[in-house]
């Protein structure tokens, strides 16, 4: 963290003033804390840069465009060709090779990013610096000492043609964004403690993707056609989402819980996973209101926070199939047994579908097995929480160009497990609560596997 300026950069530090090196970027920090970072969160600013790189591939490609990584420009890693039987007609003059996007550099027609709660901008700086195919990063603080860092931050990293400092509040700018229809392809929040103030103003700030984007297959599915036509069609946008009030999110507060993001929280062993799937909800929830739902491309849960990668489309005939995709989790005080109530249900009807309401409770009025009571949670999201095609895809990208962050082992070793999670199963057990259950010795989990 004792590292000298980049080259190129202005003048040392101030009285007061330390360096802090962070990836690709190095920033002035005062001594006296003035402004908030948070050294633990260097895994969630990793993952976040790995994210957006092939989030960048996915959206650019269309366009022609291909997002380069150090090592990569003489390869096709990452960035598959147009399919054989394409409609696109080759130029008479021969096929047009693809433009390069590489970090550090503002790609025209790239995409644009807005960090809401920026503080000492380190985050904006390192997608300046490590994420290619970006046109333009706004960092956003509502406070003048937060802004006036900032600055001086991206004049020290040299990044002030991509990056933006900007002083307002986070909501009143999403909604002037929105008003003026100008979205953000990425919206990345990071909070102090909850977002849920800023969410609602965040689902309307991104860009949209329109029903036809959306095939209900894996995004990356390889038999999707990624042919640009001449206008190309809205495109949707990401989301980035950090929650760090884990106490209320696992249930020790499950009426605060309620307040903020609609859900009522529960205590078990898989309350971290409920709490993902809770902010899901809520992210959904509050994005049917103006005809939108979120297809989530990555979801974990690290440290002391949460952290989700949503990306956001537009369709009123799929809104219809949200109340289908939340539930209800009923917990069982004694033995741990949960069941889960779906809120609506999807039944195919000739070419098309039908929606309606669930039919329960999925279980007696006590526990089949230790006749004890239930408590009742939720709603939360009872999807899939990743995208396991873009998971290996941000997998591949790590493995071909390796030493891109410090935290690299541990994304690898996080990012393989969930390709290994069962999709379709929400929550879990644990083998140790399993035993204490029906009293017997705890199996390895290699002799359970």
């Amino acid at each position: 963290n004792g590292s000298g300026p980049p080259p190129g950069a202005g003048g040392p530090p101030r009285a007061g003033e330390t360096l802090i090196s962070e990836g690709r970027a190095t920033i002035l920090f005062p001594s006296a804390n003035e402004v908030f970072y948070n050294p633990v969160q260097g895994f969630n600013r990793d993952l976040t840069c790995a994210v957006m790189t092939e989030f960048a591939r996915l959206q650019l490609q269309p366009k022609g465009i291909r997002v380069v990584l150090p090592g990569e420009e003489k390869t096709d890693v990452g960035n598959p060709q147009p399919p054989e039987d394409s409609d696109t007609t080759p130029s008479p003059d021969g096929p047009e090779a693809p433009r390069m996007a590489k970090p550090g550099e503002a790609c025209e027609g790239g995409l644009r990013v807005l960090e809401a709660l920026a503080a000492s901008g380190l985050r904006s700086i390192r997608f300046a610096k490590e994420v290619p195919g970006l046109r333009a990063v706004v960092a956003n603080d509502f406070s003048a000492r937060a802004v006036e860092l900032m600055n001086r931050n991206v004049a020290f990293n040299g990044v002030e043609a991509l990056v933006a400092p900007h002083m307002a509040d986070a909501r009143m700018l999403m909604y002037q964004c929105k008003a003026d229809r100008e979205p953000f392809d990425v919206i990345d929040l990071d909070p102090y403690g909850s977002p849920s103030p800023f969410l609602d103003a965040a689902v309307q700030a991104v860009s949209e993707g329109g029903e036809q984007q959306w095939l209900g297959r894996g995004l990356l599915d390889p038999g999707v056609r990624l042919v640009a036509p001449l206008t190309p069609p809205p495109w949707p946008g990401l989301l980035c989402v950090t929650c760090t009030d884990m106490g209320v999110m696992a249930g020790n507060s499950a009426e605060t819980c309620y307040s903020k993001y609609g859900a009522v929280s529960l205590k078990g062993k898989f309350c971290h996973e409920m709490a993902l799937r809770i902010i899901l909800h809520s992210l959904d929830s509050r994005a049917n209101c103006y005809q939108r739902f979120i297809v989530p491309l990555l979801s974990v849960s690290a440290d002391f926070y949460i952290r989700v990668f949503v990306r956001v489309f537009t369709g009123q005939a799929k809104v219809k199939a949200s109340a289908s995709k939340q539930a209800l989790v009923y917990h069982c005080v004694g033995c741990g047994t949960h069941h889960l109530q779906r809120l609506g249900k999807v039944t195919s009807h000739g070419t098309g579908f039908k929606y309606g309401a669930a039919t329960g409770p999925p279980m007696g009025p006590t526990c089949e097995f230790c006749q004890q009571r239930h408590q009742m949670g939720g709603p939360m999201w009872a999807e899939p929480l990743h995208d396991v095609a873009f998971v290996e895809k941000v997998l591949a990208a790590l493995e071909s160009s390796p030493g891109r962050f410090q935290t690299e082992e541990r994304m690898r070793g996080m990012l393989s497990v969930i390709t290994e999670e069962l999709s379709d199963v929400p929550l879990y057990y644990t083998l140790d609560s399993l035993s204490s259950t029906i009293h017997c010795n705890t199996p390895s989990l290699l002799q359970f596997r």
